[in-house]
């Protein structure tokens, strides 16, 4: 597999009051232009720590993160952020908010710029990927979150980014507009074959839209445990996929990592004497 993406002995520490937090000890991993890779573990396991990396908000304590043969040390347009907050500016429009990163991208300034009519014609065609050419021209408080969300999407595919990293874009969304979403989200990936790193906390969304599932163990000092393929063909229907052997089983592999391989154990209250509970039970008589 010839990579697009490699993150190569990459580790965190974070200093605290109480002396240094190692977060991720020794993540290696390779991606492939056009894959779709989600990042699955227990909360506190590093997960969104491996993506600030990525996305280069963050610099690895050691190793670091290479794309397309250089080194990432900052943020950069080839790869785009969608957080689980839409992150729009409610002064702005739909069409505005899109805009706005457009013309960071393709402004006058930049390498590649584009007239103010390739400008408008790109932030439509963007929006009407994700489907909200008919709000187009409304402000975040005029639409609902699953609408925002699908603006902050088009935002980030609007900077025509290398990679999309998305870190729980859905988490806040109710049940039915988050499958409406997953479903436009491999629409688009299959169009534009963009390459996607997706945190999620969902087992059914990481089966249902990922080519490989990284599971991370628990921190501190977390890595990679598994690495699971996914070979369901595509396009993919949830429908049919909820009688497929083959989804249940990668499905089961995944939960069998979660809560077997990986669950956190409660620290265990220490056990009292036979002697101290009838002490016990004497001073309450």
């Amino acid at each position: 597999m010839k990579a697009q993406l490699e993150i190569t002995g990459m580790s965190m520490t974070f200093p605290t009051p109480k002396g240094p937090f190692v977060a991720l000890e020794d993540v290696n991993l390779k991606v492939a232009r056009g894959e779709f890779v989600s990042l699955i573990g227990h909360s506190g396991c590093g997960k969104s720590t491996v993506l600030n990396v990525v996305a280069g908000l963050y610099r690895a304590t050691r190793g670091g993160v290479v794309v397309k043969g250089r080194e990432v040390s900052e943020p950069g347009p080839d790869r785009a952020v969608v957080f689980q907050n839409h992150s729009l500016l409610p002064w702005l429009t739909a069409y505005e908010n899109v805009e706005l990163a457009v013309k960071q991208v393709f402004g006058p300034r930049s390498p590649a710029p584009r007239s103010k009519k390739e400008i408008r014609e790109w932030v439509e065609h963007n929006l009407r990927l994700v489907h909200m050419d008919h709000a187009m021209h409304k402000r975040p408080d005029e639409i609902s979150g699953g609408m925002k969300q699908r603006v902050g999407i088009a935002r980030a595919l609007a900077m025509q980014p290398d990679i999309l990293l998305m870190d729980e874009p859905f988490g806040a969304l109710d049940a039915l507009t988050r499958a409406h979403m997953q479903d436009a989200l491999m629409e688009i990936q299959a169009e534009l074959n963009n390459t996607v790193i997706m945190i999620t906390h969902d087992v059914d969304e990481a089966v249902l839209l990922s080519d490989r599932i990284v599971m991370m163990t628990n921190g501190p000092a977390a890595t990679i445990g598994e690495i699971l393929k996914v070979d369901l063909p595509r396009p993919r229907n949830r429908l049919a996929l909820a009688e497929d052997p083959d989804y249940n089983h990668l499905r089961s592999e995944v939960l069998r990592f979660l809560y077997e391989k990986q669950r956190k154990v409660e620290p265990l209250k220490p056990a009292r004497s036979q002697g101290s509970a009838s002490k016990n039970t004497e001073s309450a008589a």
